[in-house]
């Protein structure tokens, strides 16, 4: 072995190891930089490192070879003192033999720290563990969870997994490579949260995993004073970040130290009353609001409970209860929570709803909601605000592309899925539609709006009503929100054209309205007073329409500036055969929200006016109506002119026949 170790240094094989060496960890520091910025996949970086290990034998092999001389690259010549076979045979397989043995233990090294570079900037928070003795400090769990994802969606270089997408995985067994795949993220944070309420502690244990190989890649405990928690929040946002290398700038730094409140006890106010924000049960936002009230009471100098209020109160006005007080409260507490804190994005957000809701006012409505993008760049709630609005105002394209993103951070929500399925369904984009309804359906089967909308799909696209009847056998016998369900049914019977039957249900249910569109409740007798209509009794149709319209024109005179409403009495003057009172109305909808101030509910708005024309005779303005709306985003299509009933005096019509022959050409 001593001939061989000198033949190496004669043969100059030292020199070209170490220089490999050097060479090679130039190269991997390089890649490990320059590769994320490039956004090049995770896997390139592991392929230049097994590439620099498979050529390190190599070089020495050549090394061993071959001599640089001053008339180029020769063989190396051989010591005559030794046997040629015997000698190149021996000295081939130890050099080749070292050579492997190195890389093999630069590769133990070098691949793991690899390995733990590659991750993505991306992190999904799942729900933390409630270990306290009293159960009921669950939310105290939830809560640090939540902030800690607001803080996280404040660093704009990262992707950060939405509250609701992860919260289907609370207590289940899925391993976190799993969890990882299918919310799209490079990494996982797991924790629990022990509260001693009576000493004023809490105790927060938390482990950051690496979500492709289950690897622990750091994990922290934190036992403090209640009043600390913020401290926590902040530390693990920070720590996080520098985990997935994700760059902060000074103004996201300033946000993550910034305490919200220095009140425990209104912090714990605050926190339950967010853990009680459900868009779909009135009695739990009200008690959210009693909350936030409390929150505020303790400190009033509590801005971000302010902006959560707000907002609260805006979604309430928006679908519950559209009342004047209702209206103007969310202003003001937005506005007062900008007076204390006048960067902070909820605040933003919050007054943005009031413009959206309230004024419907959408360029000042937008405004807000950029501000608040400014701070939350990650959040998956600004992200579907923003697409909301643009897509009334026409801004069609940007409007899918901030749903499709939030779809991207939130991909368990299916509200999310279900309006960037109404986008595609507007451009009728249908095969997207569809497959966006049915990637919600997947993760919620029993989901009734999804159905819905899917079954709205079907009628639009191919006239098919069985997809509704489908639906509808989804619903649990007995549940039937504020007569959602009911709605859904009588609806399916009128396009079925089964009056009778939808009478009966009209008849059982209880109440002077069931939930109609736009959030509204439309008079039973209405209803009934179409049916009879269809069926040919007169008399009976124009008794019900005359109590309709008598409740229609109350709602009008407590919102007059409600189109939808406007449209609705229109509708009922024309059962009425009140031809000029029907058309009033019908302008009067159309003027209050024409396509060009919203471009989603601007159309249903030109299709009702387009139905007031029809039962009043004027088919001349009718067609020309129809005609538009077919040439619309979010209007109406042939296969719903074909199946609705309310067009049947249109029927006969050839120029009705030629519109549906035309644009059926065209779908």
């Amino acid at each position: 072995m001593s001939g061989f170790f000198e033949e190496v240094k004669r043969r100059k094989v030292y020199r070209v190891a170490v220089g490999y060496a050097i060479a090679a960890g130039g190269i991997i520091q390089v890649a490990s930089a320059v590769f994320p910025a490039w956004e090049l996949p995770a896997w390139s970086l592991r392929l230049v490192i097994v590439l620099l290990l498979l050529g390190f034998p190599i070089a020495l092999i050549l090394a061993w070879a071959y001599d640089v001389t001053p008339q180029g690259i020769r063989a190396t010549e051989p010591v005559p003192s030794v046997p040629l076979q015997r000698r190149g045979r021996r000295n081939f397989l130890i050099l080749l033999g070292i050579g492997v043995l190195v890389s093999a233990v630069a590769g133990f090294f070098v691949l793991p720290r690899a390995m733990a570079r590659k991750l993505d900037k991306s992190v999904a928070v799942l729900p933390f563990e409630n270990l306290s003795d009293d159960k009921e400090n669950a939310f105290f769990a939830d809560g640090i969870q939540d902030d800690i994802l607001t803080n996280l969606a404040k660093i704009g270089d990262l992707k950060v997994i939405s509250r609701t997408s992860v919260m289907g995985y609370r207590g289940k067994a899925s391993s976190v490579r799993d969890i990882g795949k299918a919310l799209g993220v490079s990494a996982i944070l797991e924790g629990s949260v022990r509260t001693d309420r009576k000493n004023n502690r809490v105790r927060v244990n938390v482990q950051l995993i690496n979500a492709e190989n289950d690897q622990h890649l750091w994990a922290e405990d934190y036992d403090r004073d209640l009043t600390d928690v913020f401290a926590i929040q902040t530390d693990l946002a920070q720590k996080i970040a520098g985990e997935l290398q994700a760059k902060l700038s000074p103004t996201e730094k300033a946000q993550l130290t910034r305490k919200p409140t220095e009140n425990g006890e209104a912090y714990l106010a605050y926190l339950q009353a967010r853990n009680l924000f459900v868009p779909q049960d009135l009695a739990k936002l009200k008690q959210s609001v009693q909350l936030y009230e409390r929150a505020i009471a303790l400190d009033p100098q509590f801005a971000l409970a302010l902006a959560r209020l707000s907002h609260v109160e805006s979604w309430i006005y928006h679908t519950y209860e559209a009342s004047g007080t209702r209206r103007t409260r969310p202003r003001q507490l937005a506005e007062k929570s900008l007076a204390l804190q006048p960067d902070l994005p909820e605040a933003h957000l919050a007054l943005g709803y009031c413009y959206y809701y309230g004024d419907l006012d959408y360029d000042r409505a937008l405004a807000e909601f950029k501000i608040a993008q400014n701070g939350l760049p990650n959040d998956a709630e600004v992200l579907l605000s923003l697409g909301a609005i643009q897509r009334r105002q026409a801004k069609w394209a940007e409007s899918t592309a901030n749903f499709e993103k939030a779809a991207a951070i939130n991909p368990k929500d299916v509200w999310v899925l279900q309006n960037l399925g109404i986008n595609y369904m507007a451009v009728r984009n249908y095969e997207a539609a569809e497959k966006t309804f049915d990637r919600g359906l997947k993760i919620a089967p029993t989901e009734m709006g999804l159905h819905a909308m899917k079954a709205q799909l079907a009628i639009a696209w191919k006239g098919d009503v069985n997809a509704w009847a489908q639906g509808l056998m989804q619903v649990p016998a007995g549940f039937d929100p504020e007569g959602m369900v009911s709605e859904a049914r009588i609806g399916l019977l009128f396009y079925q054209r089964k009056f009778p039957d939808a009478l009966a249900l009209l008849q059982k249910l209880p109440g002077d309205t069931i939930h109609g569109e736009n959030g509204t409740h439309t008079p039973k007798m209405m209803l009934e007073g179409i049916c009879y209509y269809f069926m040919g009794e007169k008399d009976k149709a124009r008794a019900a329409f005359e109590q309709a319209r008598e409740f229609v024109e109350k709602q009008v005179r407590e919102a007059p500036t409600d189109a939808t409403l406007h449209g609705r009495l229109g509708m009922i003057n024309a059962g009425l055969h009140r031809k000029e009172d029907a058309i009033r109305e019908g302008e009067r909808a159309a003027e209050l929200m024409p396509e060009s101030k919203d471009a989603l509910a601007g159309p249903e708005i030109t299709v009702g006016f387009a139905q007031i024309y029809v039962w009043t005779g004027e088919s001349d303005k009718a067609l020309a109506l129809i005609e538009h709306s077919l040439n619309s985003p979010a209007g109406i299509t042939v296969q719903v002119l074909k199946l609705d009933p309310v067009w049947d005096p249109l029927r006969n019509d050839a120029r009705f026949q030629a519109l549906l022959e035309k644009y059926g050409a065209k779908t």
